[in-house]
């Protein structure tokens, strides 16, 4: 059997961590961003775990990860 493909936009986004867990970033925080508080803006910097509902998705997505 051939191996599986990883999906390119799901590597791009997700990082694995040595646990098993995953995380990703925020999002909103790309533009439109003088609207914003300065208060959100700094609440959606750096990373969250993936919630365990949306888990299997994304070992689907990342077989090998």
């Amino acid at each position: 059997m051939p191996k599986m493909k990883t999906k390119s936009g799901a590597a791009k986004r997700f990082r694995v961590r040595g646990s098993g867990s995953v995380k990703r970033s925020h999002a909103y925080l790309r533009h439109i961003l003088t609207k914003k508080t300065t208060k959100r803006k700094r609440n959606l910097r750096g990373m969250e775990t993936i919630d365990a509902t949306n888990m299997g998705h994304i070992r689907a997505m990342m077989p090998y990860a």
